[in-house]
């Protein structure tokens, strides 16, 4: 087992990070939603404060997903290569994509993941910040 109340084993750890990245690559939320609990957490790579900003919940998270996808409808996360140990994980992966005016995008970052009961509990997103 991973870590205590997880339900995982390391293998199914890094399924679930393998399936998620997928997900995110397909811009299915549904299939997100369904991975992650119900309280779970997202906090994004950037904004007013330290931790960027939180969405908690389900809902909230798939919506700032969603919002994502809205900013870079081509949106992919490539390379993307996963490690679990305990009740963590991370993925790293280079993220590309294009904004509605056509300005590209593409950066290095990790997901740090928090696991419970099988599913993600928390994602913490990081990522380089190119200068121009």
């Amino acid at each position: 087992m991973l870590g205590k109340g997880n339900g995982m084993t390391h293998d199914q750890a890094l399924e679930l990070m393998d399936a998620f990245a997928k997900a995110f690559n397909r811009h299915d939320r549904q299939a997100l939603e369904s991975m992650m609990t119900e309280d779970s957490v997202f906090e994004t790579s950037s904004g007013p404060e330290a931790f960027g900003v939180r969405h908690a919940g389900r809902e909230a998270v798939g919506r700032a997903f969603a919002a994502v996808w809205e900013t870079y409808p081509d949106a992919i996360w490539d390379n993307a290569r996963h490690t679990a140990a305990g009740d963590r994980g991370f993925s790293e992966w280079t993220f590309r994509g294009s904004d509605r005016k056509g300005n590209k995008v593409e950066v290095n970052g990790v997901d740090l993941f928090v696991f419970r009961d099988g599913k993600i509990a928390r994602k913490d997103s990081f990522r380089k910040n190119r200068l121009k």
